[in-house]
C-alpha cells in the first residue's frame, strides 16, 4: 500500500521580491510540516508552480492544471499536480510590510493615478510518487469548489482526508476513496507495475508529430541523443515525454528527465550528459543556440535534427516493418484509399486503444530486437547476489548486426545496462516482454509480410496492455463537485483562508497510529523462472552464409586437418591454399576450432615441426578477419587450443601455439577479455552445482537421465528459489566456493593473458617494431611475430609494490594490462579484499616466469631450420649496378595480361608468384616461383629501370594465396611493365615505406649525375655527392673555359626571362639547381660583335672546342652531304651555297643548337643573331639535310615568335612609319629565306613554267629521270592539311598515274586519298571548303620552299603570290596529348586488373587513346615532305619549340629519303645529329630529375621509333637493322644505363663534360657509358641487331602507307619474357644456362622428342628457337671452336655468303633454292607481304608468314592476281622453277630406314616431275629426298610396326615399295591414307 498523496503545499507569490523583473514563489503553507522519513519534502517546488516565473497579470485568468516531474537524488521521481488560480494583489500599505523599511512609502505616493488591479498566481500542489494525474485534478479541484463557492466542508479536513488515503500499488485493485466532501472516486491499479500507463499520451505524440518524427525521436532517445520537446501547453509537454518513456518500454530511461523545466533552470540545457526536457514555447528563442539537442516541436509538429548530430536508425527490415505497422494502425484508411469500392465503415479504434497499439508495435519491435539476449547472459555469481553480464559481442555477432550501428550504441547504452541488472535474474516475477520475447518470436518470425496476422497480434498485445491499465471495465461513475461556471470572475472574491495545521496534524497522526496497528499486507509476489526462448542460432535462418560455407568447403578443411595430424604432408599442402579460401567464411573457422579440439588429448597436442607450422597458418587464417570484438566467438574457441598445441624444441623446451599468434588485435581487446572470463567462471559456477545435484540425487534422477543439460541460468534460478530454505551454514559455504571459483579462474585468465600478450622475443623493446630490412632470411621454422603487447600500453601507474619485477617495459605493460583486467572483473564478480590483493602481487611474478620460459623457446627456436618458404632468389647484376634494399619478401599478383596467369590460351598460370622484389641503383627485380605447385620449377623475373617508374600507387590486394597479405604495391612503367605486387606478412609496414622512399629518391635524383649512368659503379652511398668524382683535367678546362665564353656572350645582353647560370664545378658538388622549363633567351641589341663573328686570332681552347666540334656526327653527316667543311666555311669560298657557321659554337644565340650550324651562304654571322630572336627559343632555321639528286634541302626551326614570318606576311604592303626594328628583322628573314631559295639550282628555271597541270604534265613527260617519281602533290597536301580531293577522276588525270612507272613502286597517296584524308577521324585541319580543296594550293606554281607551321601560328596568313614560299598550316598535337595518349596506352597494352571481356576491352582502349592516329599523322605529314623534296622543292619544319614534332618528322623524312639512314651507322648518326644535337630534351620529357617530376614522362622519341617499326614492317628490306635494334633503342632510351640519352642539349652535356670524353678515361671496360659502343660491341658478337633481308635498292626513296588500318601495335608494347625479364640487358639474359644438357640425360628406350614448349610471355622465342640463319651462324661458331679454330666474326661469315651467292646466281642461269635473299626478282614486291623472317620465328627454318591485312590490293601488281596468295604461291617467289609444279600435298609419318623412328614429313607430289619429294617440315625449303615414281613397284595397305603413332587408326598406314627399299608411311586418318593412296596410284596409272 502507498499514500496517495505525500504532501499538499500552498504556493504564492512572493511580493517581497516584487521590484526585481521576475517575482518570486513562495510556499505559504505546508502538511505535514515535518517530512515523512519515507519521503523527504522535495526542494525548488515553487519554482515548478510557474516554470514561466512568477508575474501579476492584470485580469483574472481561469484556473489550469498540469503535473511537473521533480526527480530526488535516489532518482525517484515525484509527481506535482499544480492547479494554479490568481488572485487580487493587496494594494502595498506600509504597516503590513514592516520588513521593507521606509524606501517603499515614499515610493507609493509620488505615483499620482492609483495603480490598476493586478492579479497574482496561487497554486495547490500535491506531491505524490504515484501518477494518478486525474484524480489529483479532481482532488484539488474539489478543494478549490469548496473554497470559491464557500462549501460549508471543512478544507481541513478535506485536505487531512487526502493525505492520509493510501491505496494499492499495483495488482489491478480497485478502491473507491472520498475526501470528505459528498465526492465518490474510484482508483485503479495497473496489473503489472512494470509496464507503464499512457493513457492516451503516446497516441498524441503521433498525431502532434507524425510516424517518421517519433521513430527519430525514439532512436536519439534510445542512442542517448539530448532531446527537447516545445510546447505552449504544459500538459502536452508531461505527455509528450511520458509517451516517449512509454515508447522505451523495457528499457527505462535513466538520465536527465524534467517534462517541465521552469525558466530558472533553462541552463540545465547545455549539460554535456543525455535529457529528456520540455521547456514552454515562449522560450524557443533561448533554444536556438543548442547545437546538439533534437528539438521537438509539439505544436508545429517538426522535429529538428541538428547538423552535427547523427541518430543511427533502426536496422533494416525492422525499420520498414516498424513504419508500416504503426501506419496501419494510425492510419486504416491508407491501405484501402486506392480501391474502387472502399469498404464503407472503417473501424478506427477510440484514442485509447489506440494508444496501446502503438505500444504493442513498439513491444514487438523490442521483442525482435532483443530476441535471444537470455543466450548471451553469463550468470557469474548465484549467491548471495546473482550477478550477471551480458555478452554483447556474441550476440551481435549470432544476430549477424556487428556493423549495425544502432543496436550496438543500444547495447553499450545505459538503459540497457539496466534492463541487463533488471531483467537478467533468472528467478523473478515475469511480465508480457518476456512472455513476448521467449513464446512469440517464432510467430512473429512466421507472420512476416503478411499484414492481416500482424494486425491481429498487435490487437491481441494492445488488449493486453490496455487491460493491464483498466482492469475493470465496468467503473462505477466518479462523483466529484464542480465550481460554478465562471466563478474565477467574481469580483469579490476572498483570498484562500490560512489553514489550521493543528487540525490536519491531528488527522494525519490519527491515521498513522491505525496503520501501525493493522497487520502489514503482504503481497504475494509470483516468482518464478524466467523463459529464455528458443536459442538465436534458431530464430536466425541465415541462408546468406549457407552457400558460401557449402558442406564441401567445411569438408576440405577437415580432411585438410586430417592429413596434417595423419602427417600426410604432401596431401595437407594441396588442399592448404583451399583451406585459407574457405576461411573467410564464418562456418568454416567454427569447423577448424571444432575439428582441432578433436586432436586435443588431456589439454595437450605434441605436434611435430612441420605439422605445427600447418596448424599455426590455419591458425592465423582464422583468426586474420576477427575484429577486436570477437563476435563470433572464433578467438574464444581457439583460446584453449592456442596453449595446447606445442612442439618440443630440445629436452625440456616447449613451444606452444600461443607464441605465434599473437598479431592479432583481439587479445588486446579488453573486453574480449572480460567476455571470456565471464563464460569460463560461468561454466564452472554450472559445473559446481550440477556436481551437487548428481551426487545428492543419483539414484532418483536416472530413469529421466537423457533430458537436456540445464543451462546456468536454470540452475541459477533453481538455486536462488532454495536460497531461502537453506541454513546459513550452508549459504556460506556456497558464497565461499563461488568465490573461490571465481578467484582460480582470474589466476588462470592471469596466465592466459600473460602468454598472449608477451611477445616471444622479450629482450628487444618490442614496441618499435624492427625495421624488418636486416634479417628477413633468418626468419626461423615459426613465425617470429611481436605481439602487440606495445599497443597494450595505455598510462597505467603500477602499484608501488613491484617495481622490481623486471625493468623490461613490456613486461611492466602486461602486468599492467593484466591488473587493471583483474581489477575490474574481480569486483565485479565479489571477490573478496584478501585475494585481490593476493592477485595483485602474484600477477609480476607470473608475467617474470613467462618471461623466462620464453627466453628459453625464443633461443632454441632460432635454432631450428629456416621455415620452407621458397628460397629468396637472388637476381643478377650488371657490372656497377648495386642492391640499395635486400629483397622483401613478396607475391607478384596478376594483372590485367592474362597470358602469365594462365589465360585464355590456357597456358600454366605463372602468376601470382612468390619471391622477393629487389631495388638496385639501376632496376626495381621480382625474382620468385609460381605458387602454383604444377609450375614451380620455373623462375618468373619481371623488372623495370627505375628511370622509367611513371606511377605508384598503393593498392590493398585481396590474394588467395595466403590469408595475410594485406598492402601491396602497384608500380607502371613506360617499359611496358606493371609490378603488382602483395608483401609477405614477414615484411612490417615500415620496411615497404622505407622501399618506397628509396624508389622515390632513386627515380628522382636532385640532378642528372644522380642517375645510374653516372652513378655506375660507384658504392650508392657516394651516389648522393658528385664531387667525389673526378673529371679528366683537360677536360675539366675545356667545359670551364665553354661555359666561361659562353657567359662572357650573353654577359651584355638583357637578358628579360630567368636564365639558368650554371653553377661552377667547384660548387658543383653542394648545390643542386632547379631545371627551367624553358630556357629562353631573348637577347636585347647590344652585342660584343668580336664574339660573334669568327675572328683570326681563335684562342686557343676555342680552336679546341672546334676540333671537337668537326668531330661531332653533325659535322660528318654535313661532310657527307656535301653542305660543306668547316675549312671552306672559315675560308669563305663562295663556290658552295651553304656554309658551315660557328656562330653558335659557344651556344650564345641558341642554347638548344649544336655548336656548328649550316647556313646559307650569303647570311652574314650578325644576321643570323637578329634572325634567332623572331623563334621561339631563338631557334633559327638551319639546313639539315640536302637531296642529292634534286639539291632540294630540309630545314628546321622553332616556331615563329609573333613578330616574324607571319608579321611579315600580315603587314606585307603596308606603309610603315620608319625602319623599325622589328621590321628590319622580318627583311633580314625574308633574306634569309630567300638565300635558301636562291642555293637551289632549279630555282630559277622552275618559275617559267607556273601552271599546276603544265608542271605536272611536264616533268611526267619530260626525260628528266628525278622526275619521274613525282606523285601527284596536289591530293597529298590536300590530304595533310584536310581538304577534299576532286573525286577519285583525278587519279588518272596526268597521264602517267595509273600506269606502273618504273621504280615499280607507285605512291599509295594517290590511291588512298579519300581514306586518308581524315586523321583519326578527324579532319585533319578541321577544314572543309565545300568540297574544293584551299585555294592555296591550287596555285598556278609550285613554291620553291615550303614552311610547314602550326595552323594555330598562321592564322591569317595570306598567301602572296610574289614570294616563292607558301606557308602550309597544318594541325599538330601538343605534347599534352601525347602524354595522355601515352597513359592510355599504357593502360591498354598493360591494364592494371582483368577487364570482363579482354579482347573486346584491349581494342577499345587502345581506339581511345588515340596513339595510332597521332603515329598516322606523323607519318602523313613525313611522308609529304618527302614528296615535296623529292621533287625539288625545299621544305622548313616549323613547329612548336622545334625539339619534339619538328624532330620526329624531320628525321623520319630523311629516313625516308636517304637509304645512308637506314643502316646501322646511319641510324645512329640520324639520331646523334637530329635528336641530340638539336636538343630534344630527353631529361625534361623523360622526367629524369626531381625537377621533371611534376611535368611526368612524355615519349616523344618512343614515338618516333614506333614510327620507324612502322616503316620497317612494310619495308622489311631497306633497313640493315632488326626490329629488336628499334626495341632495344626504345628501352634504353629512358633507362638510364647509358648516357647518351642523359639531359636536354649539347650545351649542358658539354657543362657536365660529357661530350668529349677522352679515349683514355674508360676505367673498366665493362661499363659503357654511350649506347653506341655498346650497341657496336654486341653488334660485333652476335647478329641481334642485324636483319637478314636487308637488300636494299640504290637511292630507294620509301612511302609508308600511314593509313591507321595499316598500322600494327608494336609488338615492343605487349610481349614480355618472364623466363629473364626484360632482354634488353643483354649481359643478364644471356647469363642463364639453357636446359639442354637435360635431354641427354633420359632414357634412351624411350622414344626421343624435339619437341620444346614454347610459353607465351614466359620463354624468349627468339632466344629458345632462333631463326634459320642465327641458328646456322651459331652452329658454325660452335663448330670452329671445337675444331680449335679462331671463330670468325659473324659478319664476315654473312658478307662471304652473300657475295659466293651472287656470284653463283650470275654464272648459273637458274637461281637455286639458297639464295633465297638476295634473289633479285623480289624488286616488285618490295614492299612487305609478309615476306620477311619474323625476329623470332617458331620452328627451326624461315617462318615466310603473308600479312593478309596488308591491303595487297594497293600494291602495284605484276601481272599476278592481287588476292591473297596461298603459301604454295608464295614459295614461287623462291624456288627455281623445277619446284613449282606441287599437284598434291600433305603431311605423312614416315618409318625411317633400319631401326630409325617414325618422324612426320611434309610430302609433295609433283606429276611434271614425276616425283615424291618430302620437307624436314612445310616451311622448309631444303628437300630431303626424293622417291622417284619410275622406280615405284607397289603401294598396298600396312601395318603398324615398333614406334609407330598410337593414336592412329591401323588403317591408316601404307607401304609404297621401290626396287631399292620399302618405304612405310601412316597418314593422320583413315580417309587421309585413301587419298594419298588414290592420288599416287593416278600419277602412275598417267605415267
Amino acid at each position: 500500500m502507498a499514500r496517495l498523496a505525500d504532501y499538499f503545499v500552498l504556493v504564492g507569490y512572493d511580493p517581497g521580491k516584487r521590484g526585481s523583473r521576475d517575482g518570486q514563489g513562495q510556499i505559504l503553507q505546508r502538511f505535514p510540516e515535518k517530512d515523512w522519513e519515507d519521503n523527504p519534502f522535495p526542494q525548488g517546488i515553487e519554482l515548478f508552480c510557474q516554470p514561466s516565473g512568477w508575474q501579476l497579470f492584470t485580469e483574472r485568468n481561469p484556473p489550469t492544471f498540469f503535473v511537473a516531474v521533480l526527480t530526488d537524488i535516489n532518482s525517484e521521481r515525484h509527481y506535482c499536480a499544480c492547479f494554479t488560480f490568481w488572485e487580487p494583489i493587496e494594494s502595498a500599505q506600509p504597516q503590513s510590510h514592516p520588513r521593507n523599511g521606509d524606501g517603499e512609502e515614499e515610493e507609493e505616493p509620488s505615483s499620482p493615478v492609483q495603480p490598476a488591479q493586478l492579479f497574482a498566481p496561487k497554486s495547490l500542489v500535491l506531491v505524490s510518487r504515484l501518477d494518478h494525474a486525474e484524480v489529483f485534478r479532481n482532488s484539488l479541484g474539489l478543494i478549490y469548489t469548496i473554497y470559491v463557492d464557500g462549501l460549508s466542508v471543512s478544507l481541513e479536513n478535506v485536505i487531512g482526508n487526502l493525505l492520509t488515503c493510501t491505496i494499492p500499488i499495483t495488482g489491478g485493485a480497485q478502491r473507491t476513496i472520498s475526501l470528505g466532501a459528498g465526492d465518490r472516486q474510484v482508483i485503479q491499479t495497473p496489473i503489472s507495475d512494470s509496464l507503464p500507463v499512457s493513457s492516451c499520451s503516446v497516441a498524441l505524440l503521433f498525431r502532434q508529430l507524425g510516424i517518421t518524427n517519433v521513430l527519430y525521436l525514439f532512436c536519439a532517445a534510445l542512442t542517448e541523443h539530448k532531446i527537447l520537446f516545445l510546447s505552449s501547453s504544459y500538459q502536452r509537454l508531461t505527455d509528450a515525454c511520458r509517451a516517449l518513456l512509454a515508447l522505451m518500454f523495457p528499457l527505462k530511461y535513466s538520465f536527465t528527465y524534467v517534462p517541465i523545466l521552469p525558466a530558472q533552470l533553462l541552463e540545465v540545457l547545455s549539460t554535456p550528459t543525455p535529457f529528456i526536457i520540455g521547456v514552454h514555447s515562449i522560450f524557443q528563442s533561448e533554444t536556438q543556440e543548442l547545437l546538439d539537442v533534437v528539438i521537438a516541436d509539439l505544436d508545429g509538429g517538426t522535429v529538428n535534427v541538428p547538423e552535427c548530430v547523427h541518430i543511427s536508425l533502426l536496422p533494416e527490415p525492422l525499420l520498414q516493418q516498424t513504419r508500416e505497422a504503426l501506419s496501419m494502425v494510425l492510419d486504416p484508411e491508407l491501405e484501402v484509399a486506392d480501391l474502387a469500392f472502399p469498404p464503407s465503415t472503417i473501424s478506427v479504434s477510440s484514442l485509447k486503444m489506440q494508444d496501446k497499439e502503438i505500444r504493442a508495435v513498439f513491444l514487438r519491435l523490442f521483442a525482435q530486437l532483443l530476441q535471444g539476449y537470455r543466450w548471451c547472459l553469463h550468470i557469474i555469481r548465484i549467491h548471495p547476489e546473482p550477478v550477471i553480464r551480458f555478452h554483447k559481442a556474441a550476440f551481435l555477432g549470432q544476430r549477424g548486426l556487428t556493423e549495425d550501428d544502432f543496436l550496438t550504441k543500444v547495447l553499450e547504452g545505459m538503459a540497457f545496462a539496466g534492463f541487463v541488472t533488471e531483467r537478467g535474474a533468472p528467478y523473478r516475477s515475469i511480465d508480457l516482454f518476456d512472455e513476448l520475447v521467449a513464446y512469440e518470436v517464432k510467430r512473429m518470425r512466421a507472420e512476416e509480410g503478411n499484414k492481416q496476422k500482424i494486425l491481429r497480434h498487435i490487437k491481441e498485445l494492445a488488449e493486453k496492455l490496455y487491460k493491464n491499465e483498466n482492469p475493470y471495465p465496468a467503473v462505477t461513475m466518479h462523483k466529484v463537485q464542480k465550481p460554478t461556471e465562471g466563478c474565477h470572475l467574481r469580483l469579490h472574491q476572498k483570498p484562500f483562508p490560512r489553514l489550521d495545521e493543528g487540525t490536519v496534524q491531528w488527522i494525519i497522526d490519527q491515521a498513522t497510529a491505525k496503520l501501525q496497528t493493522a497487520p502489514p499486507a503482504v503481497k504475494a509476489e509470483k516468482k518464478c523462472m524466467v523463459p529464455s526462448g528458443p536459442p538465436i542460432a534458431a530464430i536466425m535462418e541465415r541462408n546468406g552464409n549457407a552457400l558460401a560455407n557449402s558442406a564441401r568447403r567445411l569438408e576440405v578443411v577437415r580432411n585438410c586437418i586430417s592429413y596434417v595430424f595423419e602427417n600426410k604432408m604432401l596431401e595437407a599442402k594441396k588442399l592448404f591454399p583451399a583451406v585459407l579460401r574457405a576461411m573467410k567464411g564464418r562456418a568454416a573457422r567454427h569447423c577448424l576450432t571444432q575439428e582441432l579440439n578433436l586432436h586435443v588429448q588431456q589439454n595437450r597436442a605434441v605436434l611435430d615441426h612441420q605439422q605445427f607450422d600447418f596448424i599455426i597458418r590455419m591458425m592465423n587464417c582464422c583468426l586474420q578477419d576477427c575484429t577486436a570484438m570477437d563476435e563470433h566467438g572464433i578467438a574464444a574457441a581457439l583460446l584453449p587450443l592456442v596453449t595446447a598445441f606445442c612442439r618440443k624444441l630440445s629436452p625440456g623446451i616447449t613451444q606452444f601455439a600461443y607464441s605465434c599468434v599473437q598479431e592479432h588485435v583481439v587479445w588486446t581487446n579488453i573486453q574480449f577479455w572480460e567476455a571470456m572470463f565471464y563464460c569460463d567462471v560461468q561454466n564452472h559456477i554450472r559445473a559446481l552445482y550440477l556436481d551437487n545435484s548428481e551426487e545428492n540425487h543419483t539414484d532418483e534422477e536416472s530413469p529421466e537421465e537423457p533430458q537436456e543439460a540445464k543451462s546456468a541460468l536454470e540452475i541459477a534460478s533453481e538455486q536462488l528459489r532454495l536460497w531461502p530454505t537453506m541454513s546459513r551454514e550452508k549459504q556460506q559455504e556456497l558464497i565461499q566456493k563461488e568465490e573461490s571459483t571465481v578467484f582460480s579462474q582470474a589466476i588462470h585468465y592471469a596466465n592466459r593473458m600473460s602468454y598472449l600478450l608477451l611477445p616471444l622475443d622479450t629482450s628487444k623493446n618490442r614496441l618499435l617494431r624492427s625495421s624488418g630490412l636486416g634479417d628477413m632470411e633468418s626468419v626461423s621454422n615459426s613465425f617470429v611475430t611481436n605481439s602487440i603487447a606495445g599497443s597494450v600500453a595505455e598510462s597505467y601507474d603500477t602499484e608501488s609494490g613491484f617495481e622490481d619485477a623486471e625493468s623490461s617495459d613490456v613486461a611492466n605493460y602486461v602486468v599492467r594490462f593484466i591488473n587493471r583486467f583483474v581489477d575490474k572483473v574481480c569486483t565485479e564478480s565479489g571477490v573478496t579484499n584478501e585475494h585481490l590483493k593476493g592477485l595483485h602481487v602474484m600477477i609480476p611474478d607470473i608475467v617474470q616466469m613467462h618471461i623466462e620460459t620464453l627466453d628459453a623457446v625464443h633461443r632454441e627456436s632460432k635454432r631450428l631450420p629456416p621455415i620452407q618458404k621458397p628460397k629468396l632468389l637472388r637476381p643478377n647484376l650488371l657490372v656497377g649496378e648495386e642492391c640499395v634494399m635486400e629483397g622483401l619478401r613478396v607475391y607478384l599478383m596478376p594483372d590485367g595480361r592474362e597470358e602469365a596467369a594462365g589465360g585464355n590460351i590456357g597456358g600454366p598460370p605463372l602468376l601470382p608468384a612468390e619471391g622477393a622484389i629487389f631495388l638496385t641503383t639501376y632496376r626495381i627485380i621480382f625474382k620468385g616461383t609460381p605458387t602454383d605447385p604444377l609450375v614451380g620449377e620455373q623462375v618468373v623475373i619481371r623488372s623495370f629501370p627505375i628511370a622509367s617508374l611513371t606511377k605508384e600507387k598503393k593498392i590493398n590486394v585481396q590474394a588467395q594465396v595466403d590469408q595475410f597479405i594485406q598492402e601491396g604495391l602497384q608500380l607502371r612503367s613506360c617499359t611496358f611493365q606493371l609490378l603488382k605486387i602483395a608483401f609477405d606478412e614477414e615484411v612490417a609496414s615500415d620496411s615497404a615505406e622505407i622501399f618506397r622512399k628509396h624508389l622515390h629518391k632513386l627515380r628522382y635524383p636532385q640532378h642528372v649525375r644522380g642517375t645510374f649512368a653516372f652513378t655506375v659503379g660507384q658504392s650508392p652511398k657516394q651516389a648522393m655527392q658528385p664531387k667525389a668524382k673526378e673529371k679528366n683535367p683537360s677536360l675539366r678546362t675545356l667545359s670551364k673555359n665553354l661555359v666561361k665564353n659562353a657567359k662572357k656572350t650573353i654577359g651584355r645582353q638583357y637578358v628579360t626571362r630567368k636564365k639558368y647560370t650554371p653553377p661552377m664545378w667547384e660548387q658543383r658538388g653542394s648545390q643542386h639547381f632547379p631545371e627551367d622549363n624553358e630556357d629562353e633567351i631573348s637577347v636585347s641589341e647590344e652585342m660584343d660583335r668580336s664574339t660573334l663573328t669568327p675572328t683570326t686570332t681563335m684562342k686557343p681552347s676555342d680552336k679546341m672546342t672546334i676540333n671537337h666540334l668537326v668531330e661531332r656526327a653533325c659535322c660528318r653527316d654535313y661532310q657527307r652531304l656535301g653542305l660543306g667543311t668547316l675549312s671552306s666555311s672559315l675560308t669563305r669560298s663562295k663556290s658552295e651555297p651553304f656554309r658551315i657557321s660557328t656562330v653558335n659554337r659557344m651556344y650564345a644565340i641558341c642554347r638548344s643548337y649544336p655548336g656548328l650550324l649550316i647556313v646559307p651562304q650569303s647570311i652574314q654571322d650578325n644576321t643570323i643573331q637578329r634572325i634567332s630572336r623572331c623563334y621561339r627559343q631563338n631557334r633559327f632555321p638551319v639546313v639539315c639535310w640536302r637531296n642529292s639528286r634534286t639539291k632540294a634541302v630540309l630545314l628546321r626551326s622553332g616556331g615563329l615568335h609573333g613578330k616574324g614570318v607571319v608579321g611579315l606576311f600580315k603587314s606585307q604592303n603596308a606603309p610603315t612609319a620608319g625602319p623599325s626594328q622589328a621590321d628590319s628583322t622580318s627583311l633580314e628573314q625574308e633574306k634569309y629565306l630567300q638565300a635558301v631559295i636562291n642555293s637551289m639550282p632549279h630555282y630559277a628555271d622552275a618559275s617559267g613554267r607556273n601552271t599546276l597541270s603544265g608542271f605536272t604534265s611536264a616533268h611526267m613527260s619530260s626525260s628528266d629521270h628525278a622526275d619521274k617519281r613525282q606523285p601527284k602533290l596536289g591530293s597529298l597536301m590536300k590530304q595533310v592539311m584536310g581538304g577534299k580531293d576532286d573525286g577519285p577522276g583525278a587519279i588518272s588525270r596526268g597521264g602517267k598515274w595509273g600506269s606502273i612507272r618504273a621504280s615499280g613502286r607507285m605512291s599509295s597517296y594517290a590511291l588512298n586519298v579519300e581514306i586518308g584524308s581524315r586523321l583519326a577521324g578527324k579532319e585533319l585541319l578541321g577544314t572543309h571548303h565545300n568540297g574544293t580543296a584551299e585555294p592555296g594550293f591550287l596555285r598556278p606554281h609550285r613554291a620553291s620552299l615550303y614552311i610547314i607551321g602550326d595552323k594555330s601560328q598562321l592564322k591569317g596568313v595570306k598567301p602572296d603570290p610574289l614570294q616563292h614560299w607558301e606557308v602550309v598550316p597544318i594541325e599538330v598535337f601538343d605534347v599534352r596529348q601525347v602524354k595522355a595518349s601515352f597513359k592510355k596506352l599504357m593502360k591498354a597494352c598493360v591494364p592494371g586488373c582483368p577487364s570482363t571481356d579482354p579482347s573486346i576491352a584491349y581494342l577499345r582502349s587502345l581506339e581511345e587513346s588515340e596513339w595510332l592516329s597521332q603515329i598516322h599523322k606523323i607519318l602523313q605529314i613525313s611522308v609529304l615532305v618527302v614528296e615535296l623534296l623529292d621533287t625539288g622543292s625545299s621544305v622548313l619544319v616549323s613547329l612548336e619549340d622545334g625539339w619534339d614534332i619538328t624532330t620526329q618528322v624531320v628525321s623520319l623524312v630523311q629516313l625516308l629519303s636517304d637509304p645512308y639512314y637506314r643502316t646501322l651507322e646511319g641510324f645512329r648518326l640520324l639520331v646523334e645529329k637530329e635528336w641530340l644535337s638539336f636538343g630534344h630534351r630527353f631529361s625534361h620529357r623523360g622526367a629524369q630529375t626531381l625537377a621533371g617530376q611534376s611535368s611526368g614522362f612524355a615519349p616523344i622519341f618512343l614515338q618516333f621509333l614506333d614510327c620507324v617499326h612502322q616503316i620497317h614492317l612494310q619495308f622489311p628490306m631497306e633497313f640493315e637493322f632488326s626490329q629488336y635494334y628499334l626495341k632495344f633503342l626504345s628501352y634504353h632510351y629512358i633507362s638510364n644505363r647509358f648516357r647518351t640519352f642523359l639531359l636536354d642539349s649539347d650545351y649542358e652535356r658539354i657543362e657536365l663534360g660529357l661530350l668529349y670524353e677522352e679515349k683514355g678515361e674508360r676505367k673498366s671496360q665493362q661499363v659503357y657509358k654511350s649506347i653506341w659502343d655498346y650497341i657496336d660491341r654486341l653488334n660485333k658478337k652476335a647478329p641481334i641487331f642485324f636483319n637478314y633481308m636487308y637488300a636494299p635498292e640504290d637511292g630507294e626513296v620509301l612511302r609508308p602507307y600511314s593509313n591507321i588500318s595499316n598500322l600494327k601495335v608494336w609488338d615492343y608494347y605487349t610481349e614480355e619474357t618472364l623466363s629473364e625479364g626484360p632482354s634488353y640487358d643483354w649481359e643478364l639474359a644471356q647469363g642463364q644456362p639453357e636446359p639442354v644438357e637435360d635431354t641427354d640425360r633420359q632414357d634412351t628406350g624411350a622414344p626421343q622428342t624435339k619437341r620444346k614448349i614454347i610459353w607465351p610471355c614466359y620463354d624468349n622465342r627468339s632466344r629458345v628457337e632462333p631463326d634459320a640463319i642465327s641458328k646456322l651462324l651459331e652452329e658454325l661458331h660452335n663448330l670452329e671452336m671445337e675444331l680449335g679454330q679462331i671463330p670468325e666474326r659473324w659478319k664476315d661469315t654473312w658478307d662471304k655468303v652473300k657475295a659466293s651467292q651472287r656470284t653463283e646466281a650470275r654464272q648459273e642461269g637458274s637461281r637455286t633454292p639458297s639464295s633465297l635473299l638476295m634473289s633479285s626478282g623480289l624488286s616488285h614486291h618490295r614492299r612487305s607481304l609478309g615476306v620477311y623472317l619474323q625476329e623470332s620465328g617458331v620452328g627451326s627454318t624461315l617462318n615466310l608468314s603473308l600479312d593478309s591485312d596488308t591491303s595487297s590490293t594497293s600494291t602495284p601488281s605484276s601481272g599476278k592476281p592481287g588476292g591473297r596468295r596461298s603459301t604454295s604461291t608464295l614459295y614461287s617467289q623462291f624456288h627455281t622453277s623445277e619446284s613449282e609444279n606441287r599437284s598434291y600435298e600433305g603431311s605423312l609419318y614416315k618409318k625411317g630406314a633400319f631401326m630409325k623412328p617414325w618422324k612426320p614429313r611434309w610430302f609433295v607430289l609433283d606429276k611434271t616431275k614425276h616425283q615424291l619429294r618430302y620437307y624436314d617440315s612445310r616451311m622448309d625449303t631444303e628437300c630431303k629426298g626424293v622417291i622417284d615414281l619410275a622406280e615405284v613397284e607397289s603401294i598396298t595397305p600396312g601395318t603398324p610396326t615398333m614406334g609407330a603413332p598410337k593414336t592412329v587408326d591401323e588403317k591408316a598406314f601404307f607401304d609404297l615399295k621401290t626396287t631399292k627399299r620399302v618405304y612405310n608411311f601412316c597418314a593422320q586418318d583413315v580417309p587421309g591414307a585413301q587419298q594419298w593412296i588414290d592420288r599416287i596410284q593416278s600419277c602412275l596409272s598417267d605415267a
